[in-house]
C-alpha cells in the first residue's frame, strides 16, 4: 500500500501531513523532536513505512516550528503550549479508541504526558516514543520519568543502546510502569543510528522501528 503523504494541510490550526488510507484500522499521530520539523527524513521514513501497513499516520508541528517555516527562529514552546497542542490535534484527528500518539524525542515525551489526560483517553489507546529523552545529555540526575512510573496507557519506547538522553545501562535501572515497554536498538544513538562498526545500518533500524510501531498500533487499537 502506498505510504506517500497527501498534500500538506492544517489540523487544529497547525501544519500537518497525512500518510496512509483515510479509512484505516488505526491512526498514529506523531510530533517532531525539538530541533527538526515533521518532514525531517527520520519522520518521513517512519511515517511512510507505518502507513504502508494500512495505518493512517498524521504528523503535525508545534507552534514554534510552524513559526520557523515563516522565517522566524523561536525556541521550543513551553510545556503548557506543547500539551495543549497535543490535545487539540487529538480532538480533531484522533478516532475514538483507535488512536496512538507519540513522536520523536520531545514530541513523544509530551505525548506520553497527555496520554492519561481525561480529555484524550476516549481516543488514545497507546503511545510510541521514537527515542525518549529520559534526561538532558550529561545530566542523568534530571530524570523525566515521574509520569512514566504511573502511566496507565500502554507505551512503546524505541531506544538506541547508546542514546545520550538515556542509554541502556541507565534506563534498565529506572522504575517504570508495567505499561511501559522499551525495545533496544543495538549501538543506536538518539535517532537509532548505529555506528558502521556495529555491522548494522540506519535503514535497518528505521525499518525495524516502523515494524514494531505498526505492530503496537494494531495491537492496542484492536
Amino acid at each position: 500500500m502506498d505510504g506517500a503523504a497527501r498534500a500538506p494541510r492544517r489540523i487544529a490550526g497547525l501544519p500537518a501531513l497525512v500518510n496512509g488510507p483515510a479509512r484505516a484500522r488505526g491512526t498514529l499521530i506523531l510530533a517532531h523532536g525539538a530541533g527538526a520539523p515533521m518532514d525531517h527524513p527520520f519522520m518521513t521514513t517512519v511515517a511512510e513505512a507505518v502507513a504502508a501497513q494500512g495505518i493512517r499516520v498524521v504528523r503535525f508541528e508545534f507552534p514554534y516550528m510552524a513559526a520557523r517555516r515563516e522565517g522566524r527562529r523561536p525556541g521550543p514552546d513551553r510545556e503548557p503550549v506543547l500539551r495543549e497542542s497535543w490535545t487539540r490535534v487529538v480532538a480533531e484527528a484522533g478516532t475514538r479508541g483507535r488512536t496512538v500518539i507519540g513522536g520523536k524525542s520531545m514530541g513523544g515525551r509530551i505525548a506520553s504526558m497527555v496520554a492519561d489526560d481525561p480529555s484524550v483517553t476516549e481516543r488514545v489507546t497507546g503511545v510510541v516514543c521514537l527515542g525518549y529523552p529520559f534526561h538532558p545529555p550529561g545530566r542523568p540526575d534530571r530524570l523525566r520519568t515521574a509520569h512514566l512510573e504511573e502511566i496507565a496507557t500502554p507505551v512503546l519506547i524505541l531506544q538506541g543502546e547508546r542514546d545520550i538522553f538515556g542509554a541502556r545501562a541507565e534506563v534498565e535501572g529506572y522504575r517504570l510502569s508495567e505499561q511501559v515497554e522499551v525495545r533496544w536498538f543495538e549501538d543506536g544513538d538518539h535517532s537509532l543510528k548505529p555506528r558502521k562498526s556495529s555491522g548494522r545500518t540506519e535503514a535497518e533500524h528505521l525499518a525495524e522501528a516502523a515494524r514494531l510501531a505498526s505492530e503496537f498500533v494494531l495491537r492496542v487499537t484492536g
